[in-house]
């Protein structure tokens, strides 16, 4: 017989047991999964994309038409044909403007027109104060500061390649001539491109560098995940199921018999109002109080409204499967798995393949990419804003039909939380009593 002393508990192997494989297993995947993810981005690096542009118009040299930044683009393709870490992409400048202004792009390496008229003049005799020929590195901070600073070495690492190998061909060209360059001439001419970086997309002051929309994509995933804790567990506790305790106050409500389905529902009923008042809190502190840098405020609210009612209802058809189980499912789903394969900070080109493979289907990722749309890129559809409502809505879909349906089979099979009371029925052999004279 059991030990009526509640310190004997401790001394039951089961409750040791059972509550150390819970803990070792959530502990051991947060630090897989949060670590895993981001120890080695450079090592994981796979074609991070990168622009090209050459916008020189090229020079004649005698009876030919040279164009250096031709061979300037063909040299970085060719030096990184056996290293796939970097895709470059070679495209006009209206076609590099376009990508970086709805975050497909990380950075890109941009050819002036002049370069080659300038960089002609630099063994010219008769230029006495040559210009120094220019290549400019361009970074997107709204598709990641992270990706873009990769993206950034990527492309002054590139640039200053070609510097080098044009200013060997410059000094042999030189050695040729009659007349000897003087030699600070010479010394410019063993690197003779100056590399400078600009913002190719530039943000506000208060978008966290690129960061606020991952933020706010936080903001409501946590929302509507304990939102639905709570509401799952106000519910039970107003419906008699649960108790409640406020300090060395017990509240107990008398317990009313409610069907899986209906329970539910309300809760359900309860996520979709108290979500409009979640959405527009959220919305009014950060860009309200806080002063985020954000347009598009009405189509803001409504996102955030309608992602915070989708992540509860699905953390809520959790609960209503699976019990209180559920609750750590949702923990694994929405933060464990979803926040290293956002790509939010790690670019998912610098991922390993798992968290490549669940960023096509964990929230943050799409949840990140619309907000990141809405807040830097004049809300595009082709920004990432057509996914992510693509996929709130088969979330949606998924989570109604997966927590009604199975809610439903429980009942039909007469899995209640807690068993009706049995009807009272007179016994068989029960005598009746005498009517009274």
């Amino acid at each position: 017989m059991p030990s009526p002393q509640p310190s004997s508990a401790l001394r039951s192997p089961r409750l040791w047991i059972g509550t150390g494989i819970i803990v070792a297993v959530v502990s051991t995947l947060f630090a897989l999964l949060y670590v895993g993810g981001n120890v080695n981005p450079k090592g994981n690096l796979r074609d991070l994309p990168v622009a090209l542009v050459n916008n020189d118009r090229g020079a004649g040299t005698g009876d030919k038409h040279v164009n250096i930044g031709d061979q300037v683009v063909s040299g970085i393709k060719k030096a990184a044909a056996d290293n796939d870490s970097i895709d470059w992409q070679v495209l006009s400048q209206a076609e590099a403007d376009e990508r970086l202004g709805q975050g497909k792009l990380y950075g890109a390496l941009v050819v002036p027109r002049d370069f080659t008229a300038t960089v002609s003049g630099l063994t010219a005799p008769q230029q006495k104060n040559p210009a120094a020929p220019t290549l400019k590195v361009l970074t997107n901070q709204a598709a990641g500061s992270f990706g873009s600073s990769m993206a950034s070495q990527a492309t002054q690492k590139a640039a200053h390649g070609a510097s080098a190998q044009l200013g060997k061909e410059l000094l042999g060209r030189a050695s040729e001539q009659k007349t000897p360059l003087a030699p600070a001439a010479q010394l410019m001419l063993t690197d003779p491109v100056t590399v400078q970086v600009a913002d190719g997309h530039p943000l506000d002051t208060h978008s966290a560098m690129g960061l606020s929309a991952f933020y706010y994509a936080l903001v409501l995933l946590v929302s509507g995940m304990l939102a639905a804790n709570v509401i799952h567990s106000q519910v039970d506790t107003a419906l008699g199921y649960l108790h409640s305790d406020f300090g060395p106050f017990r509240q107990r409500n008398p317990l009313r018999h409610t069907s899986r389905v209906r329970t539910l529902a309300v809760n359900s009923i309860l996520m979709l109002g108290l979500s409009v008042v979640m959405g527009s809190l959220v919305e009014l502190a950060t860009v309200g109080v806080l002063g985020m840098d954000a347009s598009h405020l009405g189509l803001l609210w409504l996102y955030s409204v309608g992602t915070i009612a989708v992540v509860g209802l699905s953390a809520l058809a959790l609960l209503a499967v699976f019990g209180t189980p559920g609750m750590l499912l949702s923990t694994i789903v929405f933060v464990a798995m979803a926040v290293p394969s956002s790509g939010a900070t790690v670019p998912l080109e610098a991922l390993p393949g798992f968290f490549r493979a669940l960023a096509e289907f964990e929230p943050l990722r799409q949840l990140t990419g619309g907000l990141r749309s809405i807040l830097y890129f004049g809300a595009q559809g082709d920004a990432g804003l057509t996914r992510a409502w693509a996929s709130m809505g088969i979330a949606l879909v998924v989570s109604l039909l997966f927590g009604f349906g199975m809610t439903r089979l429980y009942d039909r099979k007469g899995l209640h939380r807690v068993p009706r009371p049995a009807e009272s029925t007179p016994s068989a052999d029960a005598t009746p009593e005498p009517a009274s004279a």
